[in-house]
Protein backbone atom coordinates (compact mmCIF):
# COMPACT_ATOMS: atom_id res chain seq x y z
CA UNK A 1 0.00 0.00 0.00
CA UNK A 2 0.97 3.30 -1.29
CA UNK A 3 1.80 6.23 1.63
CA UNK A 4 0.45 9.15 0.49
CA UNK A 5 2.23 12.84 1.20
CA UNK A 6 0.63 15.68 2.73
CA UNK A 7 2.13 19.07 1.47
CA UNK A 8 2.11 21.40 4.38
CA UNK A 9 1.23 24.72 2.53
CA UNK A 10 0.85 27.17 5.39
CA UNK A 11 -2.65 29.00 4.64
CA UNK A 12 -1.65 32.18 3.28
CA UNK A 13 0.43 30.67 0.72
CA UNK A 14 -2.28 28.32 -0.35
CA UNK A 15 -4.86 30.65 -0.78
CA UNK A 16 -2.06 33.26 -2.99
CA UNK A 17 -1.51 30.26 -5.15
CA UNK A 18 -5.34 29.13 -5.59
CA UNK A 19 -5.59 32.95 -6.32
CA UNK A 20 -2.79 32.41 -8.85
CA UNK A 21 -4.36 29.45 -10.14
CA UNK A 22 -7.86 31.63 -10.49
CA UNK A 23 -6.05 34.48 -12.36
CA UNK A 24 -4.49 31.88 -15.20
CA UNK A 25 -7.80 30.11 -15.84
CA UNK A 26 -9.74 33.58 -16.23
CA UNK A 27 -7.30 35.76 -17.88
CA UNK A 28 -7.16 34.86 -22.12
CA UNK A 29 -3.88 34.70 -23.74
CA UNK A 30 -4.48 37.98 -25.41
CA UNK A 31 -4.84 39.60 -21.14
CA UNK A 32 -1.65 37.48 -20.56
CA UNK A 33 0.14 38.86 -23.28
CA UNK A 34 -0.49 42.20 -22.73
CA UNK A 35 0.24 42.33 -18.90
CA UNK A 36 3.15 40.79 -19.56
CA UNK A 37 4.50 42.61 -22.26
CA UNK A 38 3.58 45.88 -20.20
CA UNK A 39 6.04 44.85 -17.57
CA UNK A 40 8.81 43.50 -19.34
CA UNK A 41 8.85 47.19 -21.26
CA UNK A 42 8.46 49.08 -18.24
CA UNK A 43 11.21 46.96 -16.13
CA UNK A 44 13.15 46.97 -19.71
CA UNK A 45 13.04 50.46 -19.58
CA UNK A 46 14.08 50.94 -16.27
CA UNK A 47 17.11 49.50 -16.66
CA UNK A 48 17.67 51.44 -20.20
CA UNK A 49 17.51 54.58 -17.73
CA UNK A 50 19.86 53.37 -15.57
CA UNK A 51 22.49 52.66 -18.37
CA UNK A 52 21.46 56.03 -20.24
CA UNK A 53 21.84 58.34 -16.73
CA UNK A 54 24.96 60.44 -18.31
CA UNK A 55 22.79 61.00 -21.49
CA UNK A 56 20.00 62.08 -19.55
CA UNK A 57 22.51 64.56 -17.40
CA UNK A 58 24.00 65.60 -20.61
CA UNK A 59 20.63 66.14 -22.50
CA UNK A 60 19.15 68.71 -19.16
CA UNK A 61 22.81 70.08 -19.55
CA UNK A 62 22.35 70.68 -23.61
CA UNK A 63 18.77 72.28 -22.82
CA UNK A 64 20.72 74.96 -19.80
CA UNK A 65 22.73 76.08 -21.94
CA UNK A 66 20.55 77.99 -24.41
CA UNK A 67 18.06 80.71 -23.56
CA UNK A 68 15.09 79.11 -24.88
CA UNK A 69 15.85 75.86 -23.04
CA UNK A 70 16.20 76.96 -19.64
CA UNK A 71 12.69 78.80 -20.29
CA UNK A 72 11.38 75.41 -20.96
CA UNK A 73 12.83 73.93 -18.02
CA UNK A 74 11.93 76.62 -15.44
CA UNK A 75 8.33 76.48 -17.00
CA UNK A 76 8.32 72.13 -16.77
CA UNK A 77 9.97 72.26 -13.42
CA UNK A 78 6.99 75.59 -12.20
CA UNK A 79 4.35 73.32 -13.74
CA UNK A 80 5.68 70.44 -11.78
CA UNK A 81 5.54 71.68 -8.72
CA UNK A 82 2.23 73.29 -9.35
CA UNK A 83 1.26 69.85 -10.52
CA UNK A 84 2.94 67.87 -7.29
CA UNK A 85 1.40 70.60 -4.47
CA UNK A 86 -2.64 70.16 -6.42
CA UNK A 87 -2.09 66.18 -6.09
CA UNK A 88 -1.44 66.55 -2.67
CA UNK A 89 -4.65 69.37 -2.29
CA UNK A 90 -6.38 66.57 -3.96
CA UNK A 91 -5.27 64.13 -1.50
CA UNK A 92 -6.05 65.96 1.60
CA UNK A 93 -9.94 66.61 -0.20
CA UNK A 94 -10.49 63.43 -0.89
CA UNK A 95 -9.55 62.30 2.81
CA UNK A 96 -12.12 65.18 3.94
CA UNK A 97 -15.02 63.34 1.46
CA UNK A 98 -18.06 61.38 3.12
CA UNK A 99 -20.58 60.22 0.88
CA UNK A 100 -24.18 60.86 2.56
CA UNK A 101 -26.28 58.39 3.75
CA UNK A 102 -29.87 57.82 2.48
CA UNK A 103 -32.43 59.68 3.67
CA UNK A 104 -35.79 57.69 4.88
CA UNK A 105 -39.07 56.94 2.50
CA UNK A 106 -40.87 59.98 3.78
CA UNK A 107 -37.89 62.79 3.41
CA UNK A 108 -37.30 61.51 -0.34
CA UNK A 109 -38.27 63.49 -3.25
CA UNK A 110 -40.35 63.24 -6.19
CA UNK A 111 -37.85 62.03 -8.98
CA UNK A 112 -38.25 61.45 -12.53
CA UNK A 113 -35.96 59.14 -14.09
CA UNK A 114 -35.15 59.93 -17.99
CA UNK A 115 -33.37 57.65 -20.20
CA UNK A 116 -32.60 58.77 -23.37
CA UNK A 117 -31.89 55.65 -26.26
CA UNK A 118 -30.29 55.36 -29.70
CA UNK A 119 -29.31 52.39 -31.17
CA UNK A 120 -29.44 50.38 -27.96
CA UNK A 121 -31.30 47.39 -28.89
CA UNK A 122 -32.10 45.13 -26.13
CA UNK A 123 -29.81 46.99 -24.05
CA UNK A 124 -32.73 49.37 -23.17
CA UNK A 125 -34.94 47.06 -21.96
CA UNK A 126 -32.68 46.04 -19.25
CA UNK A 127 -31.76 49.56 -18.13
CA UNK A 128 -35.11 49.85 -17.67
CA UNK A 129 -35.41 46.62 -15.80
CA UNK A 130 -32.80 47.48 -13.27
CA UNK A 131 -34.40 51.40 -12.29
CA UNK A 132 -37.63 49.44 -11.97
CA UNK A 133 -36.31 47.56 -9.29
CA UNK A 134 -34.91 50.05 -7.48
CA UNK A 135 -35.16 50.58 -3.29
CA UNK A 136 -37.24 53.64 -3.99
CA UNK A 137 -41.37 54.38 -3.22
CA UNK A 138 -43.06 53.62 -6.33
CA UNK A 139 -45.38 56.44 -5.84
CA UNK A 140 -42.31 58.86 -5.67
CA UNK A 141 -40.83 57.55 -9.10
CA UNK A 142 -41.46 58.30 -12.61
CA UNK A 143 -39.79 56.37 -15.28
CA UNK A 144 -39.21 57.98 -19.12
CA UNK A 145 -37.93 56.73 -22.33
CA UNK A 146 -37.12 58.62 -24.98
CA UNK A 147 -36.53 56.84 -28.19
CA UNK A 148 -34.50 59.34 -30.29
CA UNK A 149 -34.97 57.69 -33.97
CA UNK A 150 -33.39 54.57 -33.54
CA UNK A 151 -32.88 52.64 -36.70
CA UNK A 152 -32.84 48.94 -34.82
CA UNK A 153 -35.19 48.10 -32.54
CA UNK A 154 -34.52 49.76 -29.44
CA UNK A 155 -38.50 51.44 -29.70
CA UNK A 156 -39.58 47.13 -29.93
CA UNK A 157 -37.61 46.98 -26.56
CA UNK A 158 -39.35 50.22 -24.82
CA UNK A 159 -42.74 48.90 -25.46
CA UNK A 160 -41.46 45.32 -24.40
CA UNK A 161 -40.29 46.64 -21.21
CA UNK A 162 -43.58 48.73 -21.34
CA UNK A 163 -45.55 45.60 -21.03
CA UNK A 164 -44.05 44.31 -18.76
CA UNK A 165 -43.81 47.56 -16.06
CA UNK A 166 -47.40 49.27 -17.54
CA UNK A 167 -47.51 52.84 -15.82
CA UNK A 168 -44.56 52.82 -14.41
CA UNK A 169 -43.06 53.51 -17.17
CA UNK A 170 -43.80 55.93 -20.19
CA UNK A 171 -41.97 55.81 -23.43
CA UNK A 172 -41.78 58.28 -25.66
CA UNK A 173 -40.69 57.90 -29.72
CA UNK A 174 -38.73 61.08 -31.31
CA UNK A 175 -40.10 61.97 -35.07
CA UNK A 176 -36.62 61.31 -35.90
CA UNK A 177 -33.05 61.84 -34.71
CA UNK A 178 -32.71 64.76 -33.19
CA UNK A 179 -29.49 64.17 -30.61
CA UNK A 180 -29.34 63.26 -27.00
CA UNK A 181 -29.49 66.79 -25.35
CA UNK A 182 -33.30 67.21 -27.63
CA UNK A 183 -34.16 63.23 -25.64
CA UNK A 184 -32.92 64.71 -22.61
CA UNK A 185 -35.23 68.29 -23.18
CA UNK A 186 -38.13 66.31 -23.88
CA UNK A 187 -37.99 64.10 -20.63
CA UNK A 188 -37.23 67.33 -18.26
CA UNK A 189 -40.42 69.13 -20.14
CA UNK A 190 -42.63 66.07 -19.60
CA UNK A 191 -41.30 65.01 -16.31
CA UNK A 192 -43.05 65.90 -12.91
CA UNK A 193 -40.71 65.32 -10.05
CA UNK A 194 -38.78 67.46 -7.91
CA UNK A 195 -35.22 65.75 -8.72
CA UNK A 196 -34.52 64.91 -12.83
CA UNK A 197 -32.37 61.52 -12.62
CA UNK A 198 -30.47 61.43 -16.28
CA UNK A 199 -29.58 57.39 -17.09
CA UNK A 200 -28.00 56.49 -20.21
CA UNK A 201 -29.57 53.79 -21.92
CA UNK A 202 -26.33 51.36 -22.18
CA UNK A 203 -26.57 51.38 -17.76
CA UNK A 204 -27.82 49.78 -15.38
CA UNK A 205 -28.09 50.90 -11.78
CA UNK A 206 -28.15 48.94 -8.13
CA UNK A 207 -31.13 48.58 -5.79
CA UNK A 208 -30.04 51.61 -3.91
CA UNK A 209 -28.12 53.56 -6.35
CA UNK A 210 -31.47 56.20 -6.76
CA UNK A 211 -32.06 56.98 -3.25
CA UNK A 212 -28.30 57.22 -2.74
CA UNK A 213 -28.13 59.75 -5.43
CA UNK A 214 -30.83 62.43 -4.40
CA UNK A 215 -30.71 62.28 -0.93
CA UNK A 216 -27.88 65.10 -0.63
CA UNK A 217 -31.01 67.19 -2.32
CA UNK A 218 -32.57 66.36 0.77
CA UNK A 219 -29.33 67.44 3.33
CA UNK A 220 -27.91 70.20 1.50
CA UNK A 221 -30.58 72.85 -0.07
CA UNK A 222 -27.72 74.38 -1.86
CA UNK A 223 -27.37 71.40 -3.87
CA UNK A 224 -28.00 71.52 -7.26
CA UNK A 225 -26.86 68.61 -9.14
CA UNK A 226 -25.36 65.36 -8.13
CA UNK A 227 -23.15 62.84 -10.04
CA UNK A 228 -23.12 58.84 -9.39
CA UNK A 229 -20.70 56.38 -9.41
CA UNK A 230 -19.42 55.22 -12.63
CA UNK A 231 -18.17 51.79 -13.19
CA UNK A 232 -17.89 49.40 -16.26
CA UNK A 233 -20.50 47.00 -17.17
CA UNK A 234 -18.67 45.31 -19.91
CA UNK A 235 -14.83 45.06 -18.43
CA UNK A 236 -15.28 40.97 -18.63
CA UNK A 237 -15.55 41.34 -22.29
CA UNK A 238 -12.19 42.53 -23.74
CA UNK A 239 -9.14 44.47 -22.55
CA UNK A 240 -10.03 48.00 -23.10
CA UNK A 241 -13.00 47.96 -20.39
CA UNK A 242 -10.48 46.74 -18.13
CA UNK A 243 -8.29 49.17 -18.51
CA UNK A 244 -10.79 51.63 -18.20
CA UNK A 245 -12.58 50.40 -15.00
CA UNK A 246 -9.39 51.07 -13.00
CA UNK A 247 -9.68 54.58 -14.93
CA UNK A 248 -13.05 55.56 -14.02
CA UNK A 249 -12.47 54.53 -10.54
CA UNK A 250 -9.68 56.77 -10.32
CA UNK A 251 -11.81 59.54 -12.03
CA UNK A 252 -14.87 58.99 -10.03
CA UNK A 253 -14.06 57.90 -6.37
CA UNK A 254 -10.70 59.79 -6.03
CA UNK A 255 -11.01 62.80 -7.77
CA UNK A 256 -14.83 63.50 -8.15
CA UNK A 257 -14.63 62.88 -4.10
CA UNK A 258 -12.02 65.58 -3.82
CA UNK A 259 -14.05 67.89 -6.08
CA UNK A 260 -17.10 67.21 -3.87
CA UNK A 261 -15.29 68.17 -0.94
CA UNK A 262 -14.92 71.53 -2.59
CA UNK A 263 -18.97 71.79 -3.80
CA UNK A 264 -17.74 72.13 -7.18
CA UNK A 265 -17.84 68.67 -9.41
CA UNK A 266 -16.96 69.65 -12.59
CA UNK A 267 -18.93 67.33 -14.82
CA UNK A 268 -22.42 65.07 -13.70
CA UNK A 269 -21.95 62.30 -16.50
CA UNK A 270 -24.76 61.17 -18.17
CA UNK A 271 -24.66 57.79 -17.28
CA UNK A 272 -25.71 58.91 -14.12
CA UNK A 273 -26.39 62.30 -12.73
CA UNK A 274 -29.39 63.73 -11.17
CA UNK A 275 -30.60 67.54 -10.72
CA UNK A 276 -32.51 70.10 -9.31
CA UNK A 277 -36.10 71.19 -11.38
CA UNK A 278 -35.78 74.62 -9.80
CA UNK A 279 -31.52 74.33 -11.03
CA UNK A 280 -32.68 72.67 -14.72
CA UNK A 281 -35.63 75.01 -15.62
CA UNK A 282 -33.67 78.41 -13.81
CA UNK A 283 -31.02 77.04 -17.67
CA UNK A 284 -33.11 74.73 -19.51
CA UNK A 285 -33.63 77.74 -22.35
CA UNK A 286 -30.04 78.76 -22.35
CA UNK A 287 -28.83 74.90 -22.30
CA UNK A 288 -30.84 73.72 -25.42
CA UNK A 289 -29.61 76.11 -27.69
CA UNK A 290 -26.29 76.51 -26.64
CA UNK A 291 -23.79 77.43 -29.53
CA UNK A 292 -20.34 77.52 -30.09
CA UNK A 293 -19.16 79.45 -32.34
CA UNK A 294 -22.13 79.97 -34.27
CA UNK A 295 -23.09 76.33 -34.47
CA UNK A 296 -25.25 74.47 -32.67
CA UNK A 297 -23.94 72.40 -29.40
CA UNK A 298 -24.95 68.99 -29.71
CA UNK A 299 -21.95 67.52 -27.29
CA UNK A 300 -21.11 67.72 -23.88
CA UNK A 301 -24.85 67.77 -22.33
CA UNK A 302 -23.92 66.85 -18.87
CA UNK A 303 -20.49 69.53 -18.57
CA UNK A 304 -22.89 71.82 -19.75
CA UNK A 305 -25.52 71.47 -17.57
CA UNK A 306 -23.10 71.17 -14.91
CA UNK A 307 -21.32 74.08 -15.66
CA UNK A 308 -24.90 76.27 -15.58
CA UNK A 309 -25.91 74.79 -12.54
CA UNK A 310 -22.45 75.51 -10.75
CA UNK A 311 -22.91 79.40 -12.40
CA UNK A 312 -25.93 79.73 -10.36
CA UNK A 313 -24.11 79.02 -6.93
CA UNK A 314 -25.61 75.91 -6.35
CA UNK A 315 -23.32 72.95 -4.95
CA UNK A 316 -22.38 70.23 -7.42
CA UNK A 317 -21.86 67.24 -4.96
CA UNK A 318 -20.50 63.44 -5.81
CA UNK A 319 -22.29 60.01 -4.21
CA UNK A 320 -20.01 57.54 -3.61
CA UNK A 321 -22.30 54.99 -2.88
CA UNK A 322 -24.68 55.17 -5.95
CA UNK A 323 -23.46 53.18 -8.84
CA UNK A 324 -23.79 53.15 -12.05
CA UNK A 325 -22.67 50.59 -14.92
CA UNK A 326 -22.09 51.47 -18.34
CA UNK A 327 -20.59 50.04 -21.49
CA UNK A 328 -17.64 51.43 -22.62
CA UNK A 329 -16.12 51.07 -26.07
CA UNK A 330 -14.06 47.73 -26.69
CA UNK A 331 -11.93 48.81 -29.54
CA UNK A 332 -9.26 51.41 -30.86
CA UNK A 333 -11.49 53.30 -32.81
CA UNK A 334 -14.45 53.69 -30.57
CA UNK A 335 -12.37 54.71 -27.73
CA UNK A 336 -10.34 57.61 -29.90
CA UNK A 337 -14.13 58.68 -30.65
CA UNK A 338 -15.60 58.78 -27.44
CA UNK A 339 -12.67 60.77 -26.26
CA UNK A 340 -12.41 63.30 -28.73
CA UNK A 341 -16.05 64.18 -27.69
CA UNK A 342 -15.48 64.57 -24.41
CA UNK A 343 -12.23 66.93 -25.38
CA UNK A 344 -14.37 68.91 -27.20
CA UNK A 345 -16.58 69.15 -24.60
CA UNK A 346 -14.30 69.98 -22.06
CA UNK A 347 -12.59 72.99 -24.50
CA UNK A 348 -15.52 74.48 -24.75
CA UNK A 349 -17.16 74.52 -21.31
CA UNK A 350 -13.85 75.51 -19.33
CA UNK A 351 -13.71 78.66 -21.90
CA UNK A 352 -17.56 79.03 -20.68
CA UNK A 353 -16.37 78.45 -17.24
CA UNK A 354 -13.89 81.29 -17.35
CA UNK A 355 -16.49 83.51 -17.85
CA UNK A 356 -18.15 83.37 -14.15
CA UNK A 357 -15.32 81.43 -12.03
CA UNK A 358 -12.85 84.44 -10.98
CA UNK A 359 -16.53 86.46 -10.48
CA UNK A 360 -18.59 86.29 -6.81
CA UNK A 361 -20.62 83.68 -8.39
CA UNK A 362 -21.62 81.70 -5.41
CA UNK A 363 -21.74 81.99 -1.20
CA UNK A 364 -18.92 80.93 0.53
CA UNK A 365 -15.46 80.08 -0.83
CA UNK A 366 -14.68 79.49 -4.34
CA UNK A 367 -10.95 78.63 -4.13
CA UNK A 368 -11.45 75.21 -4.79
CA UNK A 369 -13.73 76.15 -7.76
CA UNK A 370 -10.81 78.02 -9.35
CA UNK A 371 -8.13 75.90 -8.22
CA UNK A 372 -9.69 72.71 -10.31
CA UNK A 373 -10.69 74.89 -13.01
CA UNK A 374 -6.90 76.30 -13.24
CA UNK A 375 -5.50 72.76 -13.27
CA UNK A 376 -7.90 71.46 -16.32
CA UNK A 377 -6.87 74.83 -18.31
CA UNK A 378 -3.49 74.29 -18.21
CA UNK A 379 -3.65 71.09 -19.25
CA UNK A 380 -5.51 72.26 -22.32
CA UNK A 381 -3.35 75.65 -23.08
CA UNK A 382 0.19 73.13 -22.27
CA UNK A 383 -1.56 70.58 -24.74
CA UNK A 384 0.84 72.34 -27.81
CA UNK A 385 4.36 72.91 -25.87
CA UNK A 386 4.48 69.55 -24.74
CA UNK A 387 3.43 67.67 -27.95
CA UNK A 388 6.12 69.83 -29.51
CA UNK A 389 8.66 69.06 -27.16
CA UNK A 390 7.65 65.24 -27.02
CA UNK A 391 8.64 65.15 -31.03
CA UNK A 392 11.56 67.03 -30.61
CA UNK A 393 13.20 64.64 -27.80
CA UNK A 394 11.85 61.34 -29.72
CA UNK A 395 14.14 62.88 -32.78
CA UNK A 396 16.81 63.62 -31.09
CA UNK A 397 16.97 61.16 -28.74
CA UNK A 398 14.58 58.38 -29.25
CA UNK A 399 15.75 55.71 -26.51
CA UNK A 400 16.27 58.28 -24.01
CA UNK A 401 12.56 59.26 -24.67
CA UNK A 402 11.38 55.90 -24.52
CA UNK A 403 13.26 55.10 -21.57
CA UNK A 404 11.96 58.08 -19.41
CA UNK A 405 8.59 58.03 -20.41
CA UNK A 406 8.21 54.50 -19.46
CA UNK A 407 9.88 54.73 -16.40
CA UNK A 408 7.43 57.84 -15.30
CA UNK A 409 5.10 55.89 -16.36
CA UNK A 410 6.08 53.36 -13.93
CA UNK A 411 5.95 55.95 -10.65
CA UNK A 412 3.16 57.81 -11.83
CA UNK A 413 0.62 54.72 -12.21
CA UNK A 414 1.75 53.10 -9.30
CA UNK A 415 -0.80 55.63 -7.27
CA UNK A 416 -3.94 54.39 -9.28
CA UNK A 417 -2.65 51.30 -8.88
CA UNK A 418 -2.84 51.13 -5.09
CA UNK A 419 -5.80 53.45 -5.20
CA UNK A 420 -7.74 50.27 -6.85
CA UNK A 421 -6.40 47.18 -5.29
CA UNK A 422 -7.48 49.01 -1.92
CA UNK A 423 -10.99 49.60 -3.10
CA UNK A 424 -11.56 46.68 -5.23
CA UNK A 425 -8.82 43.77 -5.90
CA UNK A 426 -5.16 43.70 -6.84
CA UNK A 427 -4.76 41.88 -9.93
CA UNK A 428 -7.27 43.78 -12.11
CA UNK A 429 -6.01 47.23 -10.62
CA UNK A 430 -2.32 46.38 -13.17
CA UNK A 431 -3.96 47.43 -15.99
CA UNK A 432 -3.38 51.05 -14.87
CA UNK A 433 0.47 50.42 -16.13
CA UNK A 434 -1.06 48.77 -19.77
CA UNK A 435 -3.70 51.50 -19.72
CA UNK A 436 -0.90 54.01 -19.24
CA UNK A 437 1.39 52.87 -21.70
CA UNK A 438 -2.07 53.17 -24.12
CA UNK A 439 -2.59 56.68 -23.23
CA UNK A 440 0.84 57.87 -23.48
CA UNK A 441 1.62 56.44 -26.93
CA UNK A 442 -1.83 55.54 -28.37
CA UNK A 443 -3.84 58.70 -27.17
CA UNK A 444 -1.11 61.53 -26.93
CA UNK A 445 -3.22 63.65 -29.66
CA UNK A 446 -6.59 63.64 -28.80
CA UNK A 447 -6.38 66.73 -26.55
CA UNK A 448 -4.20 68.48 -29.21
CA UNK A 449 -7.17 67.04 -32.10
CA UNK A 450 -10.01 68.40 -29.87
CA UNK A 451 -8.73 72.06 -29.80
CA UNK A 452 -7.75 72.62 -33.38
CA UNK A 453 -11.59 70.79 -33.73
CA UNK A 454 -13.20 72.08 -30.82
CA UNK A 455 -15.84 73.99 -33.47
CA UNK A 456 -16.80 70.55 -34.96
CA UNK A 457 -20.46 68.58 -34.43
CA UNK A 458 -21.06 65.49 -34.46
CA UNK A 459 -21.28 62.65 -31.60
CA UNK A 460 -18.31 60.34 -33.27
CA UNK A 461 -19.94 57.07 -31.86
CA UNK A 462 -23.64 57.13 -32.49
CA UNK A 463 -23.28 54.76 -35.24
CA UNK A 464 -20.67 52.47 -33.63
CA UNK A 465 -22.12 48.83 -33.01
CA UNK A 466 -23.85 48.35 -29.45
CA UNK A 467 -22.14 46.65 -27.36
CA UNK A 468 -23.50 43.19 -26.42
Amino acid sequence: MKSETTLNIPKSKSSLIQKFKIFIETANAWGIFVMGSTFVLMIGAAYMSYILRSDLNQFNLERSASAFGQGFMYLALGLFIFKAVFFLFIIYRYFKYKAIESVSDEELPTCTVIVPAYNEGKQVYDTLMSLAESDFPHEKLQLLSIDDGSKDDTWHWMKEAKKVLGDRVTIFQQPKNMGKRHGLYRGFNEGTGEIFVTVDSDSIVDPDTLRNLVSPFVVNENCGAVAGNIRVLNNQKALLPKMLDVSFVMSFEFVRSAESSLNSVLCTPGALAAYRRTAVFNCLDEWINQTFMGQPSDIGEDRAMTNMILKQGFHVLFQRNAFAYTNVPEKYKGLYKMFIRWGRSNVRENIEMSKYVFTNFREGSKIGSRLLFISQSIKILMSYPFLFFMFFFILTHPLLFLSSTLVSILVLSTFPVLFYAKRYDLKESVWAYSYSILFTFGLFWITPYAIATANKRGWLTRELPAQK
